[in-house]
């Protein structure tokens, strides 16, 4: 993996900074990484972790030939004209954004659940899921496996870097905003967010979900290859900065066990269950911010449906929920056959 190359895409973003950073982190040598972004931010320079700075390319003028992958995170916009480039130079592109995630000929992945998909699929282009749907599948998939999974009911509770840097800047904005009593007029969200939460991620849509509802819904299903699986989706913005959670009621189409499945998650790679209601040991966003794994806690059996589960997941979405899995994606895949098959 050290001697890979790579061009991330977006390297001036809070994801794309991430991605260079765990890169760093995992031994990639800075003369092996290309940050790209827009002719804006050409020029300028970003971290590489506690290592160097890097400068930054304009995208425009990047050739992708010559590099093993591109990790993408600038919009949906840019990848679809510029993934398509990054593959024909040769590059595998991961994709951070949604743009390609629903193709049926591309693999959606998150490393722990559905690796072996890549052999299905042979794809030079592979998709990072939606942040919040990653942490709920870590938990559903280990749970599927003892249980068969049937049916989701899920709300969120999105921190505002999941809108970028200018979301988290409309937080703290607002309220500095707010303690000098001056007025507030939102701009990256619908509504205030300072002391505030919003019932709405990205646009409504005609099914009167909002796009992020529909991601999860839709990636939940292709993800544990559950087609006909029941889902429905509440998204909610609330006055974080790093940290997404999930609150899931699950229904199984077996009896549920509570220590069998309590079991179950604490076995299940990338998972950490903190459970200890006596001393108040529960996740909270603060608690797993640049965590790697994804944290679940208040596991509980309903007391009149023995087929029903409830629990609650935290991770840090910014680096678990994009950068991270991107990176474990390409880790784990030139270890293996999937990789000459691709690249082949």
């Amino acid at each position: 993996m050290q001697s890979k190359k790579f061009v991330v895409v977006g390297a001036t973003g809070r994801v794309g900074r991430e991605m260079l950073s765990i890169l760093c982190e995992i031994g990639v040598n800075s003369k092996n990484v290309l940050a790209a972004a827009s002719k804006r931010s050409a020029g300028s320079r970003v971290s590489y972790g506690n290592a160097c700075s890097l400068e930054v390319h304009d995208l425009a003028g990047v050739d992708f030939a010559g590099y093993d992958f591109a990790l993408f995170s600038a919009g949906s916009a840019v990848s679809e004209i510029y993934v398509p480039k990054a593959v024909e130079s040769g590059c595998i592109a991961i994709d951070n954004t949604s743009f390609f995630r629903m193709f049926e000929q591309i693999p959606l992945i998150v490393p722990e659940i559905n690796f072996v998909d890549l052999g299905r699929y042979n794809s030079r282009i592979i998709a990072n899921p939606n942040c919040s749907t990653i942490q709920m599948v870590m938990a559903l998939k280990p749970l599927h496996d003892e249980f068969d999974l049937r049916e989701v009911v899920v709300s969120t509770y999105q921190a505002t870097s999941g809108a970028g840097q200018k979301g988290v800047d409309e937080l703290l904005l607002q309220n500095s905003q707010l303690k000098g009593k001056n007025p507030v007029t939102p701009h990256c969200f619908k509504k205030q967010i300072a002391y505030n939460v919003i019932p709405q991620i990205d646009e409504f849509t005609n099914s009167l979900y909002t796009k992020e509802e529909l991601k999860m819904m839709n990636e939940t299903k292709k993800i544990l290859n559950l087609p006909n699986l029941h889902i429905t989706a509440t998204c909610v913005r609330v006055p974080v900065i790093v940290g997404h959670a999930v609150s899931v009621y699950a229904k199984f189409a077996n009896n549920v066990d509570l220590v069998q499945a309590t079991e179950a998650l604490r076995k299940f790679p990338g998972v950490t269950v903190v459970d200890n209601l006596r001393k108040y040991e529960y996740a909270t966003p603060i608690d797993v911010a640049s965590k790697n794994d994804v944290y679940v806690s208040r596991i509980r059996q309903h007391p009149d449906i023995p087929n029903v589960l409830s629990f609650w997941v935290c991770a840090d979405n910014v680096r678990k929920g994009a950068a991270l899995n991107a990176v474990q994606i390409a880790q784990r895949l030139v270890h293996t056959s999937y990789y000459n098959n691709i690249t082949g």
